[in-house]
């Protein structure tokens, strides 16, 4: 067994020199997701989005708000106009992505111990944009009856120490855990890179296997594993197998040690549950073969279908939790999942292994699944030809 092991290998090594597509998949294209996703996230949080002030009132209060509200980290007025409409229409045009709206009346309304008030306005299809700039705003607004309140207690004739007592009798310090600095692609370029290499992982997998169907040569690989699945399996897989494992632990090491991403579980391990993501997605990949056996196009449209939907049930942009029941039970297969939820527990918040045991132990069970429909890749091998 060992030796047909060692014969497919090479066999399969010596086709990745025959084909240059094998190593611009298999090694360019994970670099280039790589390069593509830090390099596009790499302020971490979006800043200074474009927003509009549309002050109608116009008076010192305003103007001293507007000098307050223009200090905010993540928006940045681009247009300041007295007129909703042209601010409105600006909007729809995509030049900015939100509005905040003081009418008129609002101070003499504040000081007469009126409530007045604010409006602000996001543009919710660009999701994170509108999300951060309503963030913003919804403070903007806060701040703004803090304001108004400050300066009628002023003029009433309260001390500035009496009047921050009122306001803020309570200060409060936020911690954010895990992700202290609130950098998106912490969180977005560790999902988004591995999927994207797991799904690479997939459809190589698939490839590899039906490229023999294509080319007619099954039966002459068959012969050198000497009818063994599992020697042929090996053969075929394990050259892709040590280098996806290397590629994911330079994705490990650029993010861990070289952006500094926060890891308190340490590189090795993440380099472990690397290890594990790319062999649970070589045996999802085998079991797609093993679904449509000798019909590469059937397996590999299988793997982009299913590698594409796992980015949406893995968790990361909508809780599992909060999802119907049937797509919660299916986010279960796919691997993805069981690596974002690891990530989360071991890097970012440092538990115990203990609380991912479950995790690891489904990545182990996609790898080994597998072997249970191998009689469907032996019965390919000996009876199933190519169709186009």
């Amino acid at each position: 067994m060992l030796k047909s092991i060692w014969i497919i290998s090479r066999r399969e090594l010596r086709a990745f020199g025959r084909r240059p597509i094998f190593l611009v998949i298999m090694f360019l294209a994970p670099l280039g997701f790589l390069w593509l996703f830090t390099s596009l996230m790499q302020a971490g949080l979006p800043t200074k989005l474009p927003a509009a002030l549309v002050d109608e009132d116009d008076t010192h209060v305003t103007r001293q708000l507007t000098r307050i509200l223009g200090t905010m980290e993540e928006t940045h007025f681009v247009m300041q106009t007295k007129s909703f409409t042209e601010a409105r229409q600006a909007m729809q045009r995509g030049e900015i992505y939100g509005i905040f709206r003081i009418p008129k009346g609002t101070t003499e309304a504040a000081l007469t111990q009126r409530q007045p008030v604010i409006s602000f306005y996001t543009n919710d299809t660009y999701y994170v944009a509108a999300s951060l700039l309503m963030k913003d705003m919804r403070k903007m607004s806060e701040m703004a009856g803090l304001a108004m309140t400050r300066a009628t207690m002023r003029a009433q004739g309260f001390r500035d120490d009496q009047i921050m007592g009122t306001l803020q009798p309570i200060v409060v310090e936020s911690h954010p855990l895990g992700n202290p600095y609130l950098n998106y692609s912490v969180v977005l370029s560790n999902l988004i890179v591995p999927g994207l290499l797991m799904l690479v992982v997939m459809l190589t997998t698939s490839y590899s296997l039906g490229i023999e169907w294509k080319r007619g040569r099954q039966k002459h690989l068959y012969r050198i594993g000497r009818g063994n699945i599992s020697a042929i399996v090996l053969g075929k897989l394990l050259p892709q197998t040590l280098l996806y494992t290397l590629i994911f632990w330079l994705i490990d090491l650029v993010f861990y040690s070289y952006l500094q991403f926060p890891c308190q579980c340490g590189i090795p391990r993440m380099m472990l549950w690397g290890f594990l993501a790319v062999l649970s997605s070589q045996g999802f990949g085998l079991l797609m073969f093993e679904a449509f056996p000798g019909q590469m196009r059937m397996a590999m449209s299988a793997c982009s279908l299913l590698g594409v939907m796992q980015f949406s049930l893995a968790g990361f942009s909508f809780p599992v939790s909060a999802m119907d029941a049937p797509f919660q039970w299916l986010s279960n297969i796919f691997p993805l999942h069981h690596y974002f939820l690891i990530y989360v527990n071991q890097c970012l918040n440092g538990y115990h292994i203990s609380y991912v045991w479950t995790n690891v132990a489904a990545l182990v069970a996609i790898f080994l699944l597998p072997q249970l429909f191998s009689f469907r890749l032996r019965n390919a091998f000996l009876y199933k030809e190519y169709k186009a």
